[in-house]
């Protein structure tokens, strides 16, 4: 078979290029490796102003105008007239997003895993049945997140991601919550973002300077010190790529976690995976297609990438950050959407 584009993942960024390019009548087909598109270890926190312009309002499942800042030393709460980020659920999100793209003509093949690729065919195995197939293209579109394939096949290594460990418990609580403390989650934060009938309580930090196990256990370590008991949940676990080298290689686009767009500070990664999926759309349909957007986010990106390596040269460093950052905030001088990917 031959496809005008073949996109690997079915994840936002996969999704949102899917869409826009099957809207003007190229054939395209999406690979999967999971069983549906939409499943993924995520906190669900959405940024409003960036995000709710391009999914239904109706997907949000709550909605945040005041979000509650921690550090060892104070505390603050940030309000706006408009939600500043909502909840949403990843798996829903992703359902949605393959609807509408299906609805315009993109194929998805899901228990799709990609065993071979090369300049303008690749080859790929039904998990179901065993079957090989080998599918043709002219354009290739690599947005299978953090473990790329495509990326891999392109020779760009990743050397810069963020670990997110999350657990999704059935709970009701009311306030969205980030909690900065260098001692435990070093220059990275530990979150409170509840949904319509759970709540994630996950941490992120840099893997340069926190492994895994170690995020895990000053995770536990702080959920324990506020009465939750997480010991009886089963934690999930991502990476997620920061490491941005460029998006376009000749027929071979990359977008989201694929390309590194994601926030090397906070680990946000749907908004970037959406913008750059529509942007590496557009630019296939169009090759002067006004990509300021997408320049803006890969600015963004850069400035938060900095920002990590810098605070994760030492401890002291990522405390006293936080607590500037903290500061500013609490007095206006700093407006929290300047933290978002979306601004």
């Amino acid at each position: 078979m031959r496809y005008d584009v073949v996109i690997v993942g079915a994840g936002p960024a996969g999704l949102s290029c899917a869409g826009i390019l099957a809207k003007n009548n190229l054939q395209v087909l999406v690979l999967e490796r999971k069983d549906r598109p939409g499943p993924k270890v995520c906190a669900g926190g959405i940024t409003w102003s960036g995000l709710i312009k391009r999914i239904p309002g109706s997907l949000a499942e709550r909605c945040f105008s005041r979000q509650h800042i921690s550090t060892p030393l104070q505390k603050t709460s940030i309000t706006s007239p408009d939600p500043i980020i909502a909840t949403v659920n990843r798996e829903k999100l992703g359902q949605y997003m393959a609807r509408e793209a299906e609805s315009v003509g993109a194929v998805i093949r899901t228990s799709a895993q990609v065993r071979e690729i090369s300049e303008k065919s690749l080859i790929f195995c039904d998990r179901l049945s065993g079957k090989e197939e080998k599918v043709f293209f002219d354009h290739l579109v690599g947005a299978d997140g953090s473990t790329s394939l495509v990326r891999r096949y392109l020779k760009i290594p990743v050397d810069h991601f963020g670990i997110g460990i999350n657990y999704q418990i059935p709970a009701d609580m009311e306030k969205m919550e980030w909690h900065l403390d260098a001692t435990l989650f070093f220059n990275g934060y530990s979150w409170i973002f509840p949904h319509s009938d759970t709540v994630s309580i996950g941490a992120y930090a840099d893997a340069k300077v926190m492994k895994a196990g170690a995020l895990q256990l000053a995770l536990l370590q702080w959920a324990t010190k506020r009465g939750m008991a997480l010991a009886n949940y089963k934690p999930r676990a991502e990476i997620i790529s920061f490491d941005y080298r460029g998006w376009q290689f000749g027929n071979i686009s990359l977008a989201g976690d694929a390309a590194g767009f994601a926030s090397g500070l906070t680990g946000e990664g749907i908004y970037p995976a959406i913008v750059s999926g529509e942007a590496v759309a557009q630019t296939i349909i169009d090759p002067d297609y006004d990509l300021s957007e997408l320049h803006r986010l890969i600015r963004l990106n850069a400035f938060h990438r900095r920002m990590t390596l810098l605070t994760g040269k030492n401890r002291f460093l990522s405390a006293v950050l936080a607590e500037c950052v903290t500061v500013a905030l609490r007095t206006g001088v700093l407006d929290f959407k300047k933290l978002e990917m979306s601004h």
